[in-house]
């Protein structure tokens, strides 16, 4: 029962494998459709009760957390390793027997694939291309493979550090309307934020960034407290005390030369007012993730308290922009000396093809990763799956006791 199970969700995403591969439409509960190849995400959508089923499942995740791609590959390798052994176990050979001759050629498959591993490094650029067009090819993103993956490869090596490579640093907009083709890469970062006021510059040239993790806001007690006003003229310099903590705020942004302030909370309408008047183009309630991959563009620090920010906190960016993109208006922060983290705009005619080109692209920037962090490839089309098959024959005869026959 448990291996029919797990045949069962491999046979699912057979047809899904290969560039003759096919889309599933997947239908969800709300009537959410969902139109992919991609084999993690067709059975996350899957509603999956029996626990042998969930483990094949889980073979897929972690392959898509370890890679980024093969997800599909794994199911359908798992289930034909079930296949195999159900016959075995037919033939009254334990279980326990068959998971120690699977074990065996295991480390045996392993050992071969290092044998014919090619290696490959960040200046191997063609490689490179190679493999992230290898993750596009039979899904929606095939037609446009060739621009996707100088892109992919364009993005990941931007972001690479000199132990680690993290494609969190890569941000994906996706944007419906116009072809494929017209997707691009932003050396910098997209923030989909607007300008705070509308009497800010659009625009800013050779901007110095502040980057501020707190609100501009009138600062309020740790306790609870009430203020009795007992005449107008008091009512006048409360009001006033508060205008001139607010001001006091916007200068020390001034003085540190500041050109570009992003604020991870809100900021007070006088704040606003007076930050226009100072030329200061500002944005509210930038996100946490949004705030770390601006100071990696940029070279700026995150500081939490407004008071503490100095000229050395600063980043810098050429061009600081509020653009329109897909009928949206967002923040460019582009022209940076060196894009640590980077901003793919993928465009496609409707959103589920947009969702397709981004998983794919998911996909592709996996692989690319994994490529650089290992600094070996093996060759494509089936050709060490087959060369293991005839390998492991030979070994199997080298193998004593009944694990042979696994």
């Amino acid at each position: 029962m448990n291996i029919t199970a797990g045949k069962a969700v491999a046979e699912s995403v057979r047809t899904t494998l290969g560039p003759k591969g096919m889309d599933k439409m997947l239908v969800d509960s709300g009537g959410s459709v969902v139109v992919t190849n991609d084999g993690v995400t067709i059975l996350k959508e899957m509603d999956i009760d029996h626990p042998a089923a969930n483990m094949i499942v889980e073979v897929s995740e972690t392959q898509e957390e370890e890679v980024g791609d093969g997800t599909t590959s794994a199911v359908v390798v798992a289930g034909e390793l079930l296949d195999q052994a159900e016959e075995l176990l037919d033939q009254d050979i334990h279980a326990t027997t068959l998971a120690q001759g699977y074990r065996q050629a295991a480390e045996k498959a392993k050992e071969i694939l290092d044998e014919e591993a090619i290696d490959v490094s960040s200046d191997d650029r063609e490689t490179l291309v190679e493999i992230a067009q290898t993750a596009m090819t039979g899904k929606g993103a095939e037609n446009s493979k060739d621009l996707l993956a100088e892109l992919v490869v364009d993005a990941v090596l931007a972001v690479a550090d000199d132990d680690d490579i993290d494609t969190e640093n890569v941000s994906v907009e996706k944007v419906v309307g116009s072809s494929i083709d017209q997707s691009e890469l932003v050396e910098g970062v997209i923030v989909d934020k607007e300008r705070v006021d509308e009497n800010m510059p659009y625009a800013v040239e050779d901007a110095d960034v502040a980057l501020f993790d707190g609100a501009i806001e009138v600062k309020e007690t740790e306790i609870d407290a009430e203020v009795n006003v007992t005449d107008p003229d008091q009512l006048q310099q409360f009001l006033d005390q508060e205008e001139s903590q607010l001001r006091e705020m916007v200068d020390h942004l001034v003085d540190i030369g500041a050109d570009v302030v992003f604020v991870g909370d809100g900021i007070d309408d006088m704040a606003q007012h007076y930050l226009a008047q100072e030329g200061i183009l500002a944005v509210r309630r930038a996100k946490s993730d949004d705030l770390k991959r601006l100071a990696r563009a940029t070279g700026g620090r995150v500081v939490s308290n407004l008071e503490d920010i100095e000229s050395d906190d600063l980043g810098f960016a050429g061009s600081v922009a509020q653009k329109d993109i897909g009928g949206d208006e967002r923040i460019f922060v582009e022209d940076v000396e060196e894009a640590k983290s980077v901003t793919l705009i993928l465009r496609g005619g409707t959103e589920h093809v947009v969702d397709e080109v981004e998983r794919a692209i998911q996909d592709s920037l996996g692989v690319v990763r994994t490529t650089l962090l290992d600094g070996q490839v093996l060759p494509g089309g089936g050709a060490p799956e087959a060369e293991l098959a005839l390998q492991l024959r030979d070994f199997a005869d080298s193998v004593g006791g009944r694990e042979q026959l696994a």
